[in-house]
């Protein structure tokens, strides 16, 4: 009983030092978009539609971009959905265990982690799938002549598009990344602070944008 106290609370302080982090980004990106890679990022690639809608010839060029980083999109869904099924594979019978165990009011912290590891890959997979669906489309957009009276009124669907599909990008890699505390909590819930601890370091240097000379 005891241990399963310290493995809660281990839990417990990794879900606060995780959940202060987001909220301290959103709360900075919100204020000083410059400050946060996502909010810059996403600013960096709308600026970036809005150039090539307005210079014919770069269409061949835009296409590519965006097929670049339509195929680190696939990466990404196709490593998270790999890792999802291998979990399942290897977790999901003693996941089914515990859940028929709730029943009688005890709920395992391991069972809880594999969950959570499940729903973190499932919700990689998915940010990333969608960034390749808004990524495809925006390429039919930036594809066609730039001056070609039917691109004109899509270009604010493009620029929206690829703002949005960098972003949920980006939070497929987010998602993916927050695996490693979760591992080592099922290993041994005693880990999971340190392992948040480096995760959240890992993501400080993610979220900071390059600094600009003029």
């Amino acid at each position: 009983m005891h241990d399963q106290s310290v493995a809660w609370t281990a839990f417990a302080i990794s879900s606060l030092i995780f959940a202060a982090y987001e909220v301290w980004v959103f709360w900075v990106g919100r204020r000083h978009p410059g400050r946060m890679a996502r909010y810059a990022h996403a600013r960096m690639r709308i600026d970036w539609a809005d150039a090539l809608s307005r210079r014919p010839g770069f269409e061949i060029v835009a296409v590519q971009t965006l097929r670049n980083s339509l195929m680190s999109a696939t990466i990404g869904a196709s490593t998270a959905a790999l890792a999802l099924m291998g979990t399942i594979t290897l977790a999901g019978g003693s996941l089914v265990e515990s859940m028929a165990a709730l029943q009688s009011g005890r709920m395992q912290l391991r069972a809880v982690l594999e969950g959570l590891l499940m729903l973190a890959l499932f919700a990689s997979y998915v940010c990333s799938a969608m960034a390749m669906r808004y990524f495809n489309h925006a390429g039919f957009v930036m594809s066609m002549p730039a001056d070609s009276e039917q691109r004109k009124p899509l270009d604010p669907l493009a620029r929206e598009y690829v703002e949005r599909a960098g972003l949920l990008y980006s939070w497929g890699l987010r998602f993916f990344l927050m695996v490693a505390p979760l591992v080592g909590g099922i290993v041994n819930p005693l880990a999971m602070p340190p392992m948040t601890v480096v995760l959240v370091v890992v993501l400080w240097y993610f979220d900071r944008p390059a600094r600009l000379t003029r």
